[in-house]
């Protein structure tokens, strides 16, 4: 992963730590010739119109608010300019986050997008479009969610399908492994690749002859996703002490997984067809993002399109 550019996402709503921001600092160290693009949104419904101000007073009252939310910026990029980092800024009004940051991926092509992510409770799940959620689907290019950017990138984890059954393309692997060890080699990180598999429960299981004898097709879905994952990480040369099968769901498995090896960065991909498909389907990348204690990276397959554009 050749990173050369950063767009960085700056939360308005915080004077404190922007954790997206001190990872890019961070990732600079290790890309020193990459450059970084602050980005910033922000909206006031009390400026977007209404009987109490006249055209003309809203507009002066956005310009304000605008400069002054680049003000904040130029003060963010001090710092990292003092650094030899070239820095430049945007800042734009409007409503909808994720589309504002869309629209400046679109422009201006970074190679890498970090926005700072929080939980998200259960309501908002069920029935809330999230800007997290929105990038996940839409993004062309990858996106570093970051949850806290206070420890050291020491150690990442590659999720990997090697059957497929999660119905991404067999590329995306390869390409979720070749980012992985890049990114582990210019950390100078450990690699870890992981694959979740989980047969069907035994209550769940119809066929009078699979019933008889559960054990023995639990064993051999272990079998089929064992060899297919072995073939998959040797091919890669990737060392058999750096894989691991886990068996359960990987919004059950993984984040248990993460909390015990202490894995920093977790890399997975994500495919979004349609718009249909985004409000039908719980995508595992947005399951995990709530339940894993570490940073996400979500990478597309090469040729993703977003298939929100029109």
């Amino acid at each position: 992963m050749n990173i050369q550019h950063m767009l960085v996402v700056i939360d308005p709503t915080t004077e404190g730590a922007q954790p997206s921001l001190e990872r890019a600092r961070q990732l600079a160290t290790h890309f020193p010739h990459a450059r970084i693009t602050l980005f910033i949104c922000d909206y006031n419904s009390a400026l977007d119109g209404g009987i109490y101000l006249q055209d003309a007073a809203l507009q002066k009252a956005r310009e304000s608010l605008i400069e002054y939310r680049r003000q904040s910026l130029e003060k963010l990029a001090g710092p990292l300019r003092d650094r030899g980092i070239a820095v430049s800024l945007e800042v734009v009004w409007g409503k909808r986050l994720a589309k504002h940051i869309l629209s400046a991926v679109s422009t201006l092509r970074p190679d890498l997008v970090l926005k700072t992510t929080h939980h998200h409770n259960l309501l908002k799940r069920l029935l809330l479009s999230n800007s997290d959620w929105d990038l996940i689907r839409h993004c062309e290019v990858p996106v570093w969610l970051v949850k806290k950017a206070d420890d050291a990138l020491a150690r990442l984890g590659v999720s990997v399908d090697p059957l497929h059954e999660a119905d991404k393309p067999a590329a995306l692997d390869q390409k979720l492994i070749t980012c992985g060890q890049s990114l582990a080699s210019h950390l100078t990180a450990e690699l870890d690749v992981l694959h979740c598999y989980n047969p069907l429960p035994r209550t769940l299981v119809f066929d009078a002859s699979v019933i008889n004898d559960y054990d023995g097709y639990a064993k051999d879905v272990r079998q089929r996703h064992a060899e297919a994952f072995d073939s998959l990480t040797a091919s890669n040369a990737i060392a058999e002490t750096d894989r691991h099968l886990l068996q359960g769901y990987p919004e059950e498995a993984i984040p248990g997984y993460v909390a015990q090896r202490r894995i920093n960065l977790l890399i997975m991909g994500a495919i979004s067809r349609s718009r249909l498909d985004s409000a039908l389907i719980g995508h595992t990348a947005e399951r995990l993002l709530d339940e894993c204690p570490c940073d996400v990276l979500v990478i597309k397959p090469d040729g993703f399109v977003d298939p929100s554009k029109p």
